[in-house]
C-alpha cells in the first residue's frame, strides 16, 4: 500500500511539473514560445479514434492499395508518429486506458466483459476521463461514434464520465452491425428502420452527421468564442462486419480494382457479422469512408473558421482485424510487424498518430519518440490549460514530441491482454518482454526482443540475455496492481456490478 501512496504521488508531481514547462521554442514544431493563454484564445480539441484500423492501413505509413487523401493531407500539414502504442490489443480497455491515461495495469477496464441486454463493465465512478478534465476546464465535451464503458445508467456512462453529450452505439457488441435497429442519443433509445432483410441507414453516416452537427453548434471564433470544445470522435470504422452503404461508390471502385471474385459463404456467421462476398472491396471502401470521414471534420473547421484554432487527433484502438472475412496480409496492415488484433507483439499494439494544429505545429513533422495512448491525458491537459485537480497518469506530457522534439525518457511501457490464456507485454529502451499463458503458471512462456535491431520480432532472446529478462519480469510484476473485476494468473475474482 505504501509503495501504491507513493507512486501516485510521484506521478502527480511529475505531472504538475510537465504542465509547468514552457512550450519548446519553434523549430519545425510548435509556433510561438508558450502555450495558448487560458480564456478565448484556449484551441478546441478534437480526438479521432479509428477502431481496428492497422497503422499500415494509411498512404502516410506506407499503405498501397487504399486511397486516404485526406489522413495523409493531415499528416503532411501536421506531425506523424512513427512509434505510438494503443493503450491494448482489444477494444474497451485501450480506449479506457486512453480515456483516463492509465496503461492497463492500472485502468480499471482491462478486458471486453459483456453485460445483457447490452453494455460492457463500467468504468467506475472514481475514474477520472479526458472528458471530465476538459470539462472542468471549462470546454464543452462531446462523444460520437462507439463507447464500450459502461451500459446506460451505469457509473461508466458517458454522461457520467464528462461528457455533456453522447450520440452512437453504447454497447461495442453492438456496434458489430452497421445497421443496427437502434443507437443511442444521450441516454435516450433512438429506433432506427433496420432489420436484417432491410437495411435503409448506415448508422457510421449517422453518427457523422451528427458530429459535424456539433462542431457547428459549438463553433466559436475570435473575440466571440466562449468556450472551446473536446470532440472525441470514436469512429466504428473499419471493424467487422464488412459492411458499406447500399449505393457505396468507393466499394465499387475497389472491387474493380482489385478484380475480387466473391466468396461463397453462409448468410451469418456464428460471431453475429453479416457475411461479405467482398471482403478485400469492403475493407478497402471502409477504411476510405473513415479518411472521408477525417476529412468532412477538417472542412467544417476551415468552413467555421477555426481550423487555426483547433487541435485534431487521430489515432486507432488496436492493430488490425481479421473477423468478418478481412484479410490484413493484403493489404499489409501490420506494416510488417508481427501478429494483429489480440496479439502484444508490435502488430497487434502499434497504432497511428497523427496531430494537426495549423500555425501551432509545423508541417510533414516526422517523429519515433516511443509514446502511447496514456501519454494524450497529460498532453491534453497541459493544452487546455487547465488549473483544475488532475489525476496523476502513467503517462507524459508529448508537447515537446509535437514540436519535432526527443523526449528523453527511460520509462516503462506496459500492456495486459486478458483473453487467450493472458498475455502480459513491457517494453524498456529497446528491449520488449512478453509473458504468455499467464492464467497457466506451469505452461507460462517467456519471450524477448530487441526491438532496434529485430522489430519484427522474429529472434526470441530470452535464452541469451537472463538478466535482462529478470529486470523486465520485475517490472512487469510491479507495472501490474491486481484488480478483482479483470484477475490475471491466480488472482480473485469479483461479481458482477
Amino acid at each position: 500500500m505504501l509503495f501504491i501512496i507513493l507512486r501516485q504521488a510521484i506521478l502527480m508531481l511529475v505531472f504538475w511539473m510537465t504542465l509547468a514547462l514552457p512550450m519548446p521554442v519553434l523549430g519545425a514544431g510548435l509556433a510561438g514560445d508558450s502555450l495558448p493563454e487560458a480564456g478565448p484564445a484556449r484551441p478546441n480539441i478534437i480526438l479521432i479514434l479509428a477502431d481496428d484500423l492497422g497503422i499500415g492501413d494509411l498512404g502516410c505509413y506506407g499503405q498501397q492499395k487504399i486511397h486516404t487523401p485526406h489522413l495523409d493531407q493531415m499528416a503532411k500539414e501536421g506531425i506523424r508518429f512513427t512509434r505510438f502504442y494503443a493503450g491494448t490489443t482489444v477494444c474497451a480497455p485501450s480506449r479506457a486506458s486512453l480515456l483516463t491515461g492509465l496503461h492497463t495495469g492500472h485502468t480499471a477496464v482491462r478486458g471486453n466483459k459483456e453485460y445483457e441486454p447490452e453494455g460492457q463493465h463500467p468504468l467506475p465512478d472514481s475514474a477520472i476521463t479526458i472528458a471530465e478534465v476538459m470539462k472542468a476546464a471549462g470546454y464543452a465535451t462531446g462523444c460520437f461514434g462507439k463507447w464500450g464503458l459502461g451500459f446506460v445508467g451505469s457509473p461508466g456512462d458517458p454522461l457520467r464520465q464528462g461528457f455533456d453529450r453522447f450520440f452512437g452505439y453504447n454497447c461495442q457488441r453492438q456496434s458489430h452491425n452497421y445497421f443496427p435497429d437502434h443507437l443511442w442519443d444521450n441516454d435516450n433509445l433512438l429506433p432506427l428502420p433496420n432489420t436484417r432483410e432491410d437495411q435503409e441507414v448506415y448508422a457510421a453516416d449517422l453518427i457523422q452527421t451528427k458530429a459535424l452537427a456539433f462542431i457547428h453548434e459549438n463553433r466559436l471564433t475570435g473575440k466571440n468564442q466562449r468556450q472551446p470544445f473536446f470532440l472525441y470522435l470514436a469512429y466504428t470504422l473499419p471493424h467487422a462486419a464488412l459492411q458499406t452503404p447500399k449505393t457505396d461508390s468507393f466499394f465499387v471502385r475497389y472491387q474493380r480494382a482489385f478484380a475480387e471474385q466473391p466468396n461463397t459463404i453462409p448468410s451469418w456467421n456464428g460471431r453475429g457479422y453479416q457475411p461479405q462476398a467482398y471482403p478485400h472491396a469492403a475493407y478497402a471502401a471502409m477504411v476510405s469512408r473513415l479518411d472521408a470521414y477525417v476529412g468532412q471534420v477538417l472542412a467544417a473547421l476551415q468552413q467555421a473558421g477555426i481550423d487555426n484554432n483547433t487541435l485534431v487527433l487521430f489515432s486507432s484502438d488496436n492493430g488490425p482485424h481479421h473477423e468478418g472475412g478481412n484479410d490484413p496480409s493484403f493489404f499489409g496492415s501490420s506494416a510488417g510487424s508481427r501478429g494483429m488484433k489480440r496479439d502484444l507483439y508490435e502488430g497487434g499494439i502499434r497504432a497511428p498518430l497523427i496531430a494537426r494544429w495549423p500555425g501551432k505545429i509545423g508541417a510533414a513533422g516526422i517523429t519515433d519518440v516511443v509514446a502511447a495512448a496514456w501519454d494524450l491525458m497529460p498532453t491534453l491537459s497541459a493544452i487546455a490549460l487547465t488549473d483544475s485537480p488532475t489525476p496523476a497518469t502513467d503517462g507524459i506530457s508529448l508537447l515537446p514530441a509535437l514540436s519535432g522534439k526527443k523526449i528523453r525518457s527511460n520509462r516503462y511501457f506496459y500492456w495486459e491482454f486478458h483473453e487467450e490464456g493472458g498475455k502480459q507485454a513491457l517494453r524498456k529502451g529497446k528491449w520488449k518482454a512478453l509473458r504468455l499463458k499467464v492464467n497457466a503458471p506451469r505452461n507460462t512462456e517467456m519471450e524477448l526482443y530487441d526491438l532496434l535491431n529485430d522489430p519484427g520480432e522474429t529472434v526470441n532472446l530470452a535464452r541469451r540475455h537472463p538478466v535482462v529478462l529478470k529486470k523486465l519480469t520485475k517490472q512487469m510484476d510491479k507495472a501490474h496492481l491486481p484488480n478483482p473485476d479483470f484477475p490475471l494468473g491466480p488472482e480473485p475474482k469479483s461479481s458482477k456490478p
